[in-house]
């Protein structure tokens, strides 16, 4: 526990109320937006989905859930057919109809504004717990990482999408977890996170798991209500539709072919716009846009980076000092490896805390630290995103050519780039500072 004076304490204070009114900037900025513009599409599809399957009709079949959907009058809402396909192409993992089905009963403007609620609302104590541990550390750099997130939380809460809540849920659950403070809300937090979207903190988890007892009996628990939760989820959907798996599959085939909204390759819709898909494919497909070969590149430099990192999570005494560490990496890494979009990348909440406890040990790493680590935040950034988008005024950038490729990688591709470069420094951290003895923890200095 980290001993304040007066004046400390009165800074701290200050800050919070900064990072708070950000927050609460985006929160209402983002509602507005959902209201006029973004109409919550992605909660209208997990609400119609889970809405479709308590009328006994599989949710995976298009034709199923436009009809439920048509047949509600949620289609009169939204403008452009892409923005119905994106709510009647269903592609949710099967456990998130247990976790949405409490706002499914509700009607449609009830629920939509209590799930932006607790969304908000677990969001925001992530980015303040995780703000609280960096500012023990370093409080003008916790603080000023804490507000660039909170500031640019807007397309979340005005799409509704799940990874407000999973996100947020995953924070809650490493703050709990790792400082060892209401253990049972961090690993049901963790639970109901894998429910929703396992590939956003799935590495996250697994570091629990590789960190020894009690962590691993953590993550096991943590696991175990997941299973619980996964199980109900396909008893009551197999009753109702036995062929639901077909159809998951050709709908997340749909959506990740050639041209589609999940294809990273340039040649996707607004595949030439400043992309907020931020996983290495997106960088890679400049240069190849072939599946089979930007896949396996990518596979293979984030597989390798995670497997280091594996290897030494294995070795490593826990401790909070490493856990931070090893946290921000795995962070990083996630959104790398695998399809993301900008609003899964808000899980570098969790390198708050690395990146102060790296400023305390040195100018030079310090600085390097906050250089990529600021980096990533901005480039994932709802904000800075929107402002390149309309300097690039939607022109397409030529591929012809390493030159052109190198340029069209850096303006419209940046955020894999920045996270390639956060996920490198901080497995180099990793590395080298675990080598030099794990279990001791730095002194607290503020700033």
């Amino acid at each position: 526990m980290v001993q304040m004076d007066s004046s400390t304490e009165k800074r701290r204070r200050v800050h919070l109320l900064c990072l708070l009114l950000c927050s609460g900037i985006s929160v209402l900025w983002g509602f507005s937006v959902g209201h006029t513009l973004n109409r919550w599409v992605d909660f209208r599809a997990v609400y119609y989905g889970t809405r479709c399957l308590m009328q006994h009709q599989n949710p995976y079949k298009v034709s199923a859930l436009e009809s439920v959907y048509r047949a509600e009058g949620g289609e009169r809402t939204l403008s452009t057919p892409a923005s119905v396909q994106a709510v009647t192409l269903y592609v949710n993992m099967p456990t998130t109809f247990v976790i949405v089905a409490p706002f499914a009963v509700l009607p449609w403007g009830l629920a939509h504004v209590l799930w932006t609620a607790v969304m908000a609302g677990v969001f925001i104590l992530a980015v303040v717990l995780m703000w609280s541990v960096g500012a023990d550390h370093a409080l003008n750099i916790s603080t000023f990482l804490a507000c660039l997130l909170a500031a640019n939380f807007e397309s979340t809460i005005s799409t509704a999408n799940t990874a407000g809540i999973v996100v947020g849920l995953c924070g809650i659950a490493v703050w709990c977890l790792v400082r060892e403070r209401f253990v049972w809300v961090g690993v049901l937090c963790m639970a109901l996170s894998l429910a929703i979207k396992p590939h956003d903190g799935g590495f996250v988890w697994l570091y629990f798991l590789l960190a020894g007892a009690p962590c691993r009996k953590r993550a096991l628990q943590s696991l175990l209500i997941t299973a619980v939760l996964g199980v109900t989820a396909l008893v009551w959907l197999s009753h109702v539709a036995p062929g639901w798996m077909q159809d998951w599959h050709a709908n997340l085939e749909r959506i990740s072919s050639p041209g589609g909204i999940n294809d990273p390759g340039p040649n996707a819709v607004f595949g030439h716009a400043v992309s907020n898909v931020v996983d290495l494919q997106a960088a890679l497909s400049v240069f190849r846009d072939e599946p089979n070969i930007y896949n396996p590149i990518s596979y293979l430099v984030c597989g390798s980076m995670l497997l280091v990192w594996f290897v030494r999570t294995l070795k490593v005494q826990f401790s909070q000092r490493s856990a931070w560490l090893a946290l921000a990496t795995a962070a990083t890494l996630t959104m790398l490896l695998t399809y993301h979009r900008s609003w899964d990348a808000k899980i570098l909440m969790l390198a708050i805390p690395a990146c102060a406890l790296v400023w305390n040990e040195g100018r030079a790493i310090g600085r390097t630290a906050l250089a990529v680590t600021a980096a990533a935040f901005f480039f994932t950034a709802d904000v800075p995103l929107s402002a390149l988008n309309s300097l690039m005024d939607g022109r397409a950038l030529s591929t012809d050519g390493i030159f052109a490729q190198l340029r069209t990688l850096v303006l419209i591709r940046p955020a894999s780039l920045a996270l390639l470069a956060m996920g490198g420094f901080y497995l180099w951290v990793y590395l080298r500072r675990t080598r030099a003895g794990a279990g001791n923890e730095p002194p607290a200095i503020q700033e």
